[in-house]
């Protein structure tokens, strides 16, 4: 499953990185079609903000699965191993429960938006909610493999203080 769940991330990492370029051709090649020809590309800005929102949504499910969100951890440190285990488990429910409640939005939000059209594109407004369901299964499932390895003792103590240092990756 680990290995699943890494090789997913070098995916969206490269998704990531294609959105990025997506949004500097359009918006650079929008901003010199202005001022150089007095033209422009239509739907740059609607195209580039849609990827800005997919490309944080990726980066945080790639962060997600690296432990490389803020957290504060001074106190965790500090615990003995099973006081660790059950802030750990303790965090990660709540966690579920936020994610659960993103998820469910966004659906509903997909739903509702499926037979609207984007001003520029055309395109269905679903696809600018739909990360977010992408967003609470990813997370879901990552969220629910680390509980499952604390839970069944898999996880080694150092595993249990879900921040890491930018010293320690």
């Amino acid at each position: 499953m680990a290995r699943a769940l890494d090789l997913y991330c070098a995916f969206l990492k490269a998704v990531i990185a294609t959105c990025l370029v997506v949004m500097v051709v359009l918006v650079f090649g929008n901003v010199v079609l202005r001022y150089g020809f007095n033209s422009g590309i239509t739907i740059s800005e609607e195209l580039s903000r849609w990827l800005l929102v997919w490309l944080t949504f990726l980066g945080a499910i790639v962060a997600m699965r690296e432990h490389a969100h803020l957290g504060v951890d001074s106190l965790i440190r500090k615990l003995p191993a099973s006081g660790k285990r059950i802030c750990f488990i303790v965090n990660y429910c709540l966690m579920l429960f936020a994610d659960w409640l993103l998820l469910s939005g966004s659906w509903r939000q997909t739903i509702i938006n499926l037979d609207d059209r984007a001003p520029a594109t055309g395109l269905s407004m679903a696809i600018f909610y739909v990360i977010g369901v992408i967003f609470g299964v990813s997370t879901a499932v990552i969220l629910l493999h680390d509980l499952y390895r604390v839970i069944s003792g898999q996880a080694s103590e150092e595993d249990m203080v879900a921040v890491r240092e930018s010293e320690e990756q």
